[in-house]
């Protein structure tokens, strides 16, 4: 997922955390249990990361011949392993239509400001995308308005939109929330990204307003992501679940500009970017129109409504089989996108996320081995997280099981090819006991639990379990760890620096057989450990009481009557 850098070195830091967190169980000395099946399998592992990172898979875009081969292959595992179809209609799938807008052929895009008019090439000086219907955006002599970072937040007391009307122009805003860069934390908590922040938030903030468009300007740091990863994700097909207000909730054009761009734009406005940034960090900030700056932007769509799918697969419980612990990975890559330097534009997504959906394999096969836990197993490799966790979201809002007697989602994301570490991690700041169970899961193998030291990312946000966390479910985002074994926490950092600079949602990020399977192993076995706790438990986890998700778990709770335990 997305990466910051110091300027590289931190972008290692993304996923998961530097050191151990207070509290942690002791690991010294900590018998290990047995896992079912022989154990968790590094071949096996391997096996199904190398098949489905694979140039045959075609890079697993949804709605391609390199998703029909992906489903194939995970459900045949699946049932190799043992598990029963927990699709629709006796199947091994849950159908996900989804809406897909593609440009088709050149964007053509000018900026007028201050006498001067720029071209502007999408895909080096800009990013864009609609995902509104109809057959193209043509938006002639816009005006072009700044507006801070784009939030409206009544409870912090912010209106970047105060006493601006946006209505039929385009919006200039910033990546992230005021407090990124701040001396200090002020009203949005410190440099812990909050919804606020993110470019998803921003979009729909502005087409509630009615504007006819958004350009992010994009930064390495506060995105924590390089533009490569923006423009690449932008290069080809886009999705979104079918709306019934589409018209009303996507803008007619929305994208990214690089800061370079924003600075040229800005001072051909008679405006110092630098300055305006500053000001719109501080409280009270009222944005503007960029001078008599305008925009000129023009590109074809070609739209349709395609079918994906989500794969499940459930193993029924022992003694409460109604209840569920559900088991989660995307399967989706970027499919075949811009061709590197070497020529490759097969985007393979091994570590994201061919690593997890082997490993959800893997522990389908020793769950089915051993004895059956309490609670039913789901496993679902999840369509469509690339595209804005789609379909996590549609699982969500269509539950093949009750989701108020869903106990917890464990979803898994990049394990690392890197080598054994001594911690295992979870994105963002979950505030929920899962973090807690997971550090006690650790302990079995004499690991620990680290927590995420890059709250500034928004990780909470930018994985599926958010979707099921949005609905009251309990539910974290696995990660792996950064204390190696053999290297420690510089080894670790150096490894994911040169992933993410080089192979992160790239061509590059291939399988090679000189992997080394002992982190994946590890970490799935930690998984393991969570995840059959979790399942012989007769608790519910919970939301902590501060979580903002806590309340509307307690109306699952109501419905389920079961007297679920509260925050611990």
């Amino acid at each position: 997922m997305p990466c910051r850098s110091m300027p590289m070195a931190a972008f290692a830091l993304l996923l998961v955390a530097c050191a151990s967190s207070p509290g942690a169980a002791d690991p010294v000395g900590t018998p290990a249990a047995s896992v079912p099946g022989g154990g968790i399998d590094a071949d096996r592992l391997a096996r199904d990361i190398a098949t489905l990172a694979s140039d045959g898979f075609e890079g697993r875009a949804p709605a391609t011949p390199g998703e029909a081969r992906t489903i194939a292959y995970i459900a045949s595992r699946f049932a190799e392993a043992g598990l029963a179809p927990g699709g629709e209609a006796g199947g091994w799938t849950q159908a996900v239509t989804l809406e897909r807008s593609r440009i088709d052929g050149p964007v053509a895009a000018r900026v007028h400001a201050g006498g001067r008019t720029r071209a502007l090439a999408n895909g080096e000086d800009i990013a864009v995308e609609s995902l509104r219907p109809g057959s193209g955006v043509a938006l002639a002599g816009v005006p072009l308005v700044f507006a801070g970072y784009g939030i409206t937040a009544p409870e912090l007391d912010w209106d970047d939109y105060a006493g601006l009307d946006v209505t039929g122009k385009v919006v200039v805003v910033l990546i992230n929330d005021p407090d990124f860069e701040a001396d200090a934390p002020g009203r949005f908590g410190g440099r812990a990204l909050t919804w606020y922040g993110r470019w998803t938030y921003k979009y729909e903030e502005a087409a509630r307003r009615g504007a006819a468009g958004v350009l992010i300007v994009h930064e390495t740091e506060p995105a924590s992501y390089p533009w490569a990863t923006v423009r690449n994700g932008r290069a080809g097909p886009q999705y979104d679940i079918v709306r019934e207000n589409a018209e009303r909730h996507h803008l007619p054009m929305r994208g990214w500009m690089q800061r370079p761009v924003a600075e040229r734009l800005f001072a051909d406005a008679g405006l110092d970017f630098e300055r305006e940034k500053r000001r719109a960090q501080a409280a009270g900030f009222r944005g503007g129109a960029l001078g008599d700056a305008t925009l000129d932007i023009a590109f074809r769509l070609s739209r349709d409504r395609v079918r994906s799918h989500n794969v499940v697969g459930v193993l029924e419980g022992a003694s409460r089989p109604d209840e569920t612990v559900v088991l989660s990975g995307h399967w989706d890559s970027f499919g075949i996108g811009r061709p590197d330097a070497s020529g490759d534009a097969i985007i393979n997504g091994a570590v994201d996320n061919a690593t997890a959906i082997a490993s959800l394999i893997e522990l389908a096969r020793v769950f089915a081995a051993g004895p059956r836990p309490a609670r039913t197993l789901q496993f679902i490799a999840l369509t469509a997280e690339e595209s804005g966790l789609l379909g996590a979201t549609f699982y969500a809002a269509n539950p093949l099981r009750p989701l108020e007697t869903t106990a917890a989602v464990l979803n898994m994301e990049m394990w690392s090819p890197d080598g054994e570490t001594r911690d295992i991690s979870s994105w963002g700041r979950g505030r929920v006991s899962l973090e807690r169970d997971l550090a006690t899961a650790a302990a079995v193998d004499g690991r620990v639990w680290s927590a995420d030291p890059n709250l500034e990312a928004g990780l909470f946000y930018r994985a599926d379990h958010f979707a099921f966390a949005q609905a009251g479910v309990p539910a974290i985002t696995i990660g792996p760890g950064m204390d190696q074994l053999d290297g420690g926490v510089a080894g670790g950092m150096a490894a994911r620096a040169d992933y993410f600079a080089n192979r992160y949602h790239q061509p590059g990020d291939t399988f090679d057989a000189s992997w080394d399977m002992a982190g994946p192993v590890a970490d799935t076995r930690t998984v393991y450990r969570l995840a059959q706790a979790l399942a012989d438990a007769t608790a519910w986890p919970a939301w902590d009481v501060e979580s903002e998700f806590h309340q509307r778990r307690a109306v699952s709770d109501g419905a389920r009557g079961s007297g679920a335990a509260g925050a611990r």
